[in-house]
């Protein structure tokens, strides 16, 4: 196989795994806040981040550029980060 097509590949798999793992993984129950966000903004990253899986950090900055597309329930929780940064930087 040809390295750049290697250096495709390589990376366009590991997108899809990750979007396959975020697809079917189901929350039972979304008891703690992380789990919450994550029920909330799953969908979101999928359909607006792809790119970004499995990277959290780059869903999140990719997600944070992209607020003003993301579904009520998941704005809501980067609305309260933004609000608990702010509030912890005032410290």
């Amino acid at each position: 196989m040809d390295i750049r097509k290697h250096a495709v590949i390589k990376p366009l798999c590991l997108a899809v795994m990750g979007v396959a793992c975020l697809a079917t993984s189901t929350l039972a129950r979304a008891d703690s806040l992380r789990e919450q966000q994550t029920a909330a903004c799953k969908g979101d990253a999928v359909k607006l981040c792809t790119l970004a899986i499995p990277n959290e950090e780059k869903i999140t900055k990719c997600m944070e550029k992209k607020k003003d597309k993301l579904s009520p329930k998941c704005r809501a929780f980067f609305d309260k980060g933004l609000k608990d940064k702010k509030a912890s930087e005032k410290k």
